[in-house]
């Protein structure tokens, strides 16, 4: 298997760290067990020098050095999907995601994914792990995503990411009419009997979900929300936990409530909205290489457009009707 030589300095603040701690700190795409059988197996080099024992101390400015086996995402087809750049430069790049696309290759899923696109655009990016892949949205949620080209831009947005320094804001759209604005901030772990599904659990690991009101409709809400942590259908759990599923969520929304007295063709754009009406809208983030602080806007896509469209004319329909 091909290898790939990681590096990085200790930072002043990993001061007296074991040497595994600090290493899963500086790559955390690599499990701290991976990486400290590399140290054991006479991978990692300090300051030039080979450091077998993973708990020797660090002092900060150490130059490290981990040879590691390259992720084997060689595995997975190359294929020439297409993929709509927002911004690309030599580290990094910007995707708007459609709807109905996967990120990554899994179970059910072992092709036609963004993976699959990357490897075939970027034959070099095999070489980082998950093919740069930083952080993921579900199939069916649509918008901004960021990929890193290269390892040492993907280990500083990963890491980025992990401190809360990359701002993800999305558009949705949620049941039932909503009064003001809030947070959830409530622990998430994988469901104890549902294994593809997530859940509110005091065990988790911390959640945090912002979200604000644009506009009020008959029975539903359009909301701007902003991430503050990452988990796995974090905003779908959230917003499901305070009794506000997103519309079209098939998971975790129930079965559908339309509005009462609805017209035949609000109905059908409802029936026909066959996912969760979930945006990134917008990712802010500082440059991985230069620091430059970034931002990037996706718009809308053309069927939330016409949901919006559609819960606006309905609104106007009934407004004499309604009490707020």
């Amino acid at each position: 298997m091909a290898q790939i030589t990681l590096s990085a300095e200790v930072q002043p603040q990993q001061m007296g760290q074991r040497l595994d701690q600090t290493l899963a700190e500086m790559f955390p795409d690599y499990s701290r067990s991976r990486l400290k059988a590399r140290i054991e197996n006479n991978a990692v080099l300090v300051n030039g020098e080979i450091i077998n024992v993973p708990r020797s101390k660090v002092y900060g400015g150490e130059q490290i050095e981990v040879r590691i086996e390259a992720d084997d995402d060689t595995r997975f087809e190359a294929e020439n999907l297409p993929l709509n750049i927002v911004y690309e430069d030599e580290h990094i790049l910007v995707l708007n995601k459609p709807k109905a696309l996967v990120v990554h290759p899994g179970a059910g899923n072992p092709k036609g994914t963004v993976l699959n696109a990357l490897l075939y655009h970027y034959p070099s990016i095999a070489e980082v792990p998950r093919a740069g892949i930083v952080h993921r949205l579900d199939k069916d949620t649509t918008g901004l995503m960021v990929v890193a080209k290269t390892i040492p831009a993907q280990t500083k947005l990963v890491r980025d990411l992990q401190k809360r320094k990359i701002t993800r804001e999305y558009e949705a759209v949620a049941y039932g009419i909503m009064t003001q604005g809030g947070s959830v901030d409530e622990p998430m772990a994988r469901h104890p009997t549902k294994r593809t599904q997530m859940a509110v659990h005091p065990l988790g690991k911390p959640a945090v979900t912002h979200y604000r009101i644009m506009e009020r409709f008959r029975n539903y809400t359009r909301l701007r929300l902003r991430l503050e942590t990452g988990r796995t259908h974090q905003i779908r759990v959230h917003m499901a936990h305070i009794a506000h599923p997103l519309l079209g969520d098939q998971t975790y929304g129930g079965r559908p409530r339309p509005p009462k007295n609805a017209s035949d063709a609000f109905l059908s754009v409802l029936r026909d909205f066959k996912r969760q009406a979930l945006h990134a809208v917008m990712l802010r983030l500082n440059h991985p290489v230069s620091g430059e602080l970034m931002e990037w806007h996706a718009p809308l896509p053309d069927d939330f457009v016409q949901l919006i469209e559609a819960l606006k004319a309905d609104y106007l329909a009934h407004k004499d009707e309604l009490d707020y």
